[in-house]
């Protein structure tokens, strides 16, 4: 079983109250850049929305839902799929919106490429710490449903632990009455990142924002022409990543 099969499970998850409400944000917000893979320009426009909605893309008309029920995969990137619409590098700005408690909102996306079916979120400076800011400066407030009413934000709660591994890399999830995340990488090739840890139970908006957004994008000098060469990272730059020797 695959670990997006294994969240699907009923058996393996329970929903649960959090004790909140569900949030929107207070204003709109747009943002303008280039993106790391196709190297087209694109406007992000984020609206609040009524509770009950979720987050969602807005892509000419057509709606894609950010959800694992969508994810496809692709080299170097998440990108969501539905109807022969896709976006792509969406982790960064997903990341943001879930961390700051933005539960509904549409995101509206316009390329410079009008014909496209395929588009991108802007890369901006590689990290989510453009969007954490955009967020915090316009501010968040209660969502409504259609109704005029309030609604709960629930949570999935693990039942059991589940785990997913491909070649050398894995994940593992317990259950637990608190969020407790430790995270590793090792790239023994590139002395200056080689092998790192990193754990915390104190996730919230204030560490995400601190911690966690301003981490960037970064790539391997000697992987960079193969990454061209397979059509990648035809926006990337020293602005929007780190790469190293």
């Amino acid at each position: 079983m695959t670990l997006a099969g294994a969240f699907k499970s009923s058996s393996l998850i329970s929903w649960k109250s959090t004790g909140k409400l569900q949030q929107t944000i207070a204003k709109c917000i747009e943002m303008t850049g280039e993106a790391l893979h196709s190297g087209k320009i694109a406007t992000v426009k984020i609206s609040p929305e009524f509770a009950g909605e979720g987050r969602y893309f807005e892509c000419r008309s057509n709606l894609i839902p950010a959800s694992i029920d969508f994810a496809k995969e692709s080299p170097l990137s998440t990108t969501l799929h539905k109807d022969g619409h896709s976006v792509r590098t969406v982790e960064h700005l997903l990341s943001a919106l879930e961390a700051t408690g933005v539960d509904n909102c549409r995101i509206q996306i316009t390329s410079s490429d009008s014909e496209d079916h395929s588009l991108e979120v802007p890369i901006l400076d590689g990290s989510a710490r453009e969007w954490v800011e955009a967020i915090e400066q316009v501010g968040l407030r209660v969502a409504i449903d259609r109704g005029g009413k309030s609604c709960e934000k629930m949570a999935p709660f693990l039942n059991e632990p589940v785990h997913a591994r491909r070649n050398d890399s894995y994940v593992v999830a317990f259950p637990s009455p608190e969020v407790h995340i430790t995270c590793g990488i090792n790239f023994s090739q590139v002395p200056a990142i080689g092998c790192q840890w990193f754990s915390s139970n104190l996730i919230g908006s204030n560490f995400y924002a601190k911690q966690i957004a301003p981490s960037r994008t970064f790539c391997i000098y000697e992987e960079v022409e193969r990454l061209r060469n397979a059509g990648l990272i035809k926006g990337g730059s020293v602005e929007n990543a780190i790469v190293c020797r």
